[in-house]
């Protein structure tokens, strides 16, 4: 029997524990993608326990706990940072085969040195030692310990991007920090508050918005600004993916309904929505951004708790979609413009992973390996199984050597030990087909592989050389 968690916990066999300690364990890693608050990083805030680093705003968290009964003043109410605490460590233990209960051991090993098992029983001698180290631990030092390389976070068109200039001049380890247009309220004509954020986003740019060209210039003067901090990579969170051509007076009848605050239909949404990622897609292109589309995610099915908590609490889901025919008919229009961005496709149902990864195939060119990617299992994917699915998928089908590897999608700074779980896990499946002579024991061609994917292709990708 293995001991719970050792140095080669998840490496099932010694060629996967070669390819993890020799080759994966040291490199440093891109966190391409997370929810991490540049303020945040630039104040160097120091957390004053252990609840505020871990439970807050961490709704991986709430949910595990929701599911075991805890009563919501533990998680979101005015319940003391102890008790909240308190909560969790009780609810743990029950979570066996849940990729929540490897990542807090993770987190608790590797930042504060806790080799012990967190329950009910062991909550105190946690909360004071984490909470000890915390006196002499700041934000910047979990970047530092973590060798990241990249922290792409996401920001609104509208921000000014102060923190990431204030950060510019930092020196934070070898990280650099880079801002992600992520345009969602632009394009969500059909979502309550869109007529606002227009007139926010025509504030932001000295551009009085009333078409859809309008809506395309402004959003192209925050592309400007965003490139002048930095910006290497666009994000957008689409329910699931559209494509509906329209004329573009119809497009901005459509608008100016919606900017009057009446409702618009599916059908005048999405062609808005189209034309906009259209344009959004061209413009990357043009700048040499990266585009991130994450889709086929159901937000906020239970609309009690939306109204009292509000969004991003813990209860959204895994949709069905049928985003494939959509998505084809966006990425060739690009192509046959010769203007389609590096491509990061990302869904939140397992189903997709597929064909996701033949419909990469038909769009790679010579421009850059992996120019469209199959991003890492995101969300509820990113377990144990999913990520090895995932994965498997993408060397069935695609290339799974150029592959860019792991990302946390994360609001907490502990949750870089994500980049670890990945890397046990793909080291492992990697060394068990060549433990089953199903590609050569040549451990260096193997383990320069595996520093490819977790390292040295995001790094290629996202140009931080």
């Amino acid at each position: 029997m293995k001991q719970f968690m050792d140095r080669d916990f998840l490496l099932s066999n010694q060629t996967a524990v070669a390819l993890y300690h020799e080759y994966a364990a040291s490199m440093p890693l891109v966190d391409y993608h997370c929810h991490i608050d540049p303020k945040e990083i630039w104040e160097n805030r120091q957390f004053e326990n252990l609840t505020q680093i871990w439970l807050g705003g961490d709704h991986y968290k709430w949910r595990i706990m929701r599911s075991n009964g805890v009563p919501e003043d533990y998680i979101t109410g005015n319940a003391s940072d102890r008790d909240k605490f308190q909560k969790f460590a009780e609810t743990l233990p029950r979570c066996i085969g849940n990729p929540m209960y490897h990542w807090c051991h993770l987190e608790l090993k590797t930042f504060f040195g806790y080799e012990g098992v967190l329950n009910r029983e062991t909550a105190q001698e946690v909360w004071d030692l984490c909470n000890q180290k915390l006196k002499t631990m700041r934000a910047r030092d979990f970047i530092v310990k973590s060798n990241v390389a990249m922290i792409g976070t996401t920001d609104d068109p509208c921000s000014d991007l102060t923190y990431h200039a204030l950060l510019a001049g930092e020196q934070i380890g070898n990280c650099k920090i880079c801002p992600s247009f992520r345009p969602d309220p632009a394009l969500n004509m059909h979502k309550p508050g869109f007529a606002a954020y227009i007139a926010k986003l025509g504030d932001a740019a000295g551009i009085r918005i009333s078409t859809v060209a309008d809506v395309k210039a402004a959003l192209g003067a925050r592309m400007d600004h965003f490139a002048a901090h930095g910006c290497r990579a666009s994000d957008h969170g689409l329910d699931y993916i559209m494509y509906r051509e329209a004329d573009e007076n119809e497009i901005n009848a459509s608008l100016a309904k919606a900017l009057a605050g009446f409702t618009v239909t599916k059908e005048e949404s999405e062609a808005y929505q189209t034309a906009l990622l259209l344009f959004c897609g061209r413009e990357y292109a043009r700048r040499g951004w990266v585009m991130q589309l994450h889709f086929s995610c159901m937000r906020n099915p239970n609309s009690r708790r939306f109204t009292t908590l509000g969004p991003d609490t813990g209860f959204d889901c895994i949709a069905v979609t049928d985003s494939c025919a959509a998505l084809y008919r966006l990425m060739d229009a690009w192509d046959k413009e010769e203007q389609l961005p590096r491509t990061v496709l990302y869904s939140l149902n397992p189903a997709d992973n597929q064909w996701i990864d033949t419909l990469l195939g038909a769009f790679q060119d010579s421009s850059i390996a992996g120019k469209v990617q199959h991003g890492s299992a995101w969300w509820f994917n990113d377990n144990k199984v999913g990520m090895q699915d995932q994965l498997t998928s993408l060397a069935n089908l695609g290339i799974l050597g150029n592959f860019i590897g792991m990302l946390t999608d994360s609001r907490s700074f502990l949750s870089y030990t994500r980049h670890e779980y990945f890397r046990r896990i793909l080291c492992n499946l990697i060394g068990t087909w060549i433990e089953n002579g199903e590609y050569p024991c040549d451990i260096p061609t193997a383990g320069a592989l595996v520093q490819d994917i977790c390292y040295n292709n995001a790094a290629r990708y996202f140009e931080l050389n």
